[in-house]
């Protein structure tokens, strides 16, 4: 997201970051098939560290979007009643239905990567025009 909205030159009007709900990646940067298959594309991750969602994003973000229902459900569980965040699925909110969530390639090959990202860059494209407007 951040790459694309930069190549629009739309990067100062969003506020981005991104964190996950489990904390066995914590510290760590992204897979390196991911990250083989970003920069195959010409997105360098490679400064990204994985962090938990904290309270304070529940009130600092008016979205979150989650990749799969178990983390949309988890995400809503630890929600503070009076933040203002949204708690949405991605694809679904991008406009994409089926699939509604993103497949873990994790303990796939490289083309499962290559078609994970082919699948959020679509709905990265269709998620900006939506907030864009």
């Amino acid at each position: 997201m951040r790459h694309r909205l930069r190549e629009l030159g739309l990067l100062d009007q969003f506020h981005l970051d991104s964190a996950g709900v489990d904390s066995h990646h914590i510290g760590h940067p992204p897979d390196s098939r991911s990250q083989a298959v970003t920069l195959g594309n010409g997105v360098d991750m490679s400064y990204l560290r994985a962090r938990n969602v904290a309270p304070e994003d529940f009130h600092h973000f008016d979205l979150m979007l989650a990749m799969d229902a178990s983390h949309h459900r988890r995400l809503l569980a630890i929600k503070p009643e009076e933040s203002r965040a949204t708690i949405e699925l991605y694809l679904p909110y991008a406009g994409i239905l089926n699939p509604q969530e993103v497949p873990d390639p994790y303990y796939g090959e490289l083309q499962d990567f290559t078609e994970v990202y082919d699948l959020i860059a679509r709905a990265t494209d269709a998620l900006i025009s939506k907030l864009s407007t």
